[in-house]
């Protein structure tokens, strides 16, 4: 050994100083263990004794044996496992872990679950509304462009700036607390990748117009969707495009694109305007005069057979009588000739004759008759 030995024993002359009488100045106290007068290591059982007599007196009667103690520690159990039950408000959900394990969520009202250190419930807040913005930050007169998240491809390749807000809410309190690390920034890359998709398959026109509205209903159930694929727990209330215009780099260029297209919308519907009250009113008349030739058609054709029918009919009468026909056809046509003649014949031989003619204006008088006849 590195020290030297003086006397018998094993804690005769050690690094203590001591002997083998007795009288040695060891750290243990100057007692051997088990004998009255030798040194070594302090009696537990006789520190405990000592404990629970110094105990025993502290407390007033005593302790009444071991039914005490257990009646304490029954005490202590029973006041731990009723801490276990908590309360969850009409605007929150519980969120029971068990070791830090998830494991069910509560809905408001009075629950229970194992108490701390074994179990432990969280009560986030679900019917609080939540509000991402993107394309700008800020409200009011102090509102920031964040061009990076507004520039949207369009179907027909052109590039639109479109500022929009998403309002969310809790649905599941234990989704979103265990499938998302950050909900706030994984709703906001969704969003995006959601009204990109969708405007990405319309025309520049329809999101500037009066299909905005559709558009962004379109996105919302489309953000629905990647967050119910992603388990997150969160509801999608709204998606509302706040602005979409052109780039500030090309607006003047494109307020003349749209002008010319507004005037060549305009000359279009002149254009129609006019084709439309041109082309009825040449259809019409077309019509009249197709239906005026039919008519005439039909008046010649009419005509033509009931002169026939005349004509037959009369030829059959002359050939059943010849004689009285070709008579009857002689005074006819006598009568149409002198009736349009201006000369009136006077028979010499007629009554009151003298062998000078009369002179009698008949046809001033047929002249005047019909005009008398007309004045009635």
């Amino acid at each position: 050994m590195f020290y030297k030995q003086q006397g018998g024993g094993p804690w005769g002359g050690g690094p203590w100083g001591g002997g083998s009488g007795g009288g040695g100045n060891n750290p243990w106290g100057g007692r051997d263990r088990g004998t009255g007068g030798g040194s070594g290591p302090p009696d537990l059982e006789e520190m405990l004794r000592r404990g629970q007599d110094r105990l025993r007196r502290m407390m007033p009667g005593g302790f009444g044996g071991g039914r005490a103690l257990w009646a304490l520690a029954g005490l202590i159990v029973l006041l731990w496992a009723l801490s276990g039950f908590y309360r969850i408000q009409p605007d929150e959900q519980g969120v029971e872990l068990l070791f830090g394990r998830y494991v069910r969520t509560t809905q408001p009202g009075l629950n229970y679950w194992f108490p701390s250190p074994a179990g432990e419930v969280i009560k986030p807040k679900v019917t609080q509304t939540n509000q991402i913005t993107v394309g700008f930050r800020g409200t009011g007169t102090n509102v920031r462009d964040v061009p990076q998240e507004s520039l949207v491809l369009t179907g027909d390749q052109n590039i639109i700036d479109v500022k929009f807000i998403v309002q969310w809410r809790i649905q599941n309190a234990g989704d979103f607390l265990f499938n998302m690390r950050d909900p706030e920034v994984t709703v906001k890359v969704a969003a995006e990748s959601a009204l990109r998709e969708i405007i990405g398959r319309n025309p520049l026109q329809s999101v500037l117009t009066n299909e905005r509205d559709s558009i962004a209903q379109q996105a919302r159930e489309e953000l629905q969707s990647i967050m119910d694929g992603y388990k997150s727990g969160v509801t999608i209330l709204d998606l509302r495009i706040q602005n979409a215009d052109p780039p500030k780099e090309v607006i003047d260029a494109f307020n003349d694109v749209q002008r010319a297209k507004q005037d060549q919308e305009r000359l279009r519907n002149e254009a129609l305007a006019y084709r439309n009250d041109i082309v009825p009113r040449a259809e019409g008349d077309a019509a009249k005069m197709i239906q005026g030739a039919t008519a005439e058609k039909e008046k010649l054709i009419k005509e033509a057979e009931g002169e026939a029918a005349r004509f037959t009919s009369f030829y059959q009468t002359y050939v059943a009588n010849k004689d009285l026909t070709a008579r009857r056809m002689y005074v006819e046509t006598m009568q149409e000739i002198l009736g349009k003649a201006d000369k009136v014949l006077i028979d010499k031989d007629s009554k009151g004759g003298t062998g000078v003619v009369p002179y009698l204006p008949l046809p001033e008088l047929q002249k005047r008759t019909p005009a008398a006849k007309e004045g009635k």
